[in-house]
């Protein structure tokens, strides 16, 4: 009997580990080239070398609404999601085309300092968020 409940046992744990290899679905990302794609393949589809940038740039146009209705603390709040997104993505992002990236990030980095001032004047802010959308959207001609 033991014999018998080792080959069950065993049987489970292969099919578990099949069934959640197909349950997770492909293992390589999305946003990865087929092997032997082009990187100019890639931006064509993504719009810039960094990739798809809108999720990003969607969160900026939610702080820059927030800051045109000079609602300066909730878009210091808000603004700390495209911080965390952006750092999170930086490993990834980066390395497709630092200086592009190195744009945007200053251009993030300008906006946080505006927002986090000890007095946050709306006009600076505007600005600074200004230049940042601009950013983004200079990146949908790089490819």
């Amino acid at each position: 009997m033991r014999p018998f409940q080792n080959i069950i046992r065993h049987v489970a744990i292969v099919s578990s580990i099949f069934l959640l290899s197909i349950a997770a679905g492909c293992s390589k990302p999305a946003d990865k080239p087929a092997a032997g794609a082009s990187s100019a393949a890639m931006s064509a589809q993504s719009g810039s070398k960094l990739g798809d940038l809108s999720e990003f740039r969607n969160i900026a146009a939610d702080v820059a609404t927030l800051v045109d209705k000079n609602d300066l603390p909730g878009a210091k709040a808000r603004i700390k999601d495209l911080e965390s997104a952006w750092d999170s993505a930086e490993a990834g992002i980066k390395p497709r085309a630092a200086s592009d990236w190195h744009v945007v990030d200053k251009a993030i980095d300008r906006a946080l300092d505006a927002l986090r001032a000890g007095s946050p004047q709306q006009s600076d802010c505007k600005a600074r968020m200004d230049e940042l959308m601009k950013a983004f959207d200079s990146m949908k001609g790089t490819q």
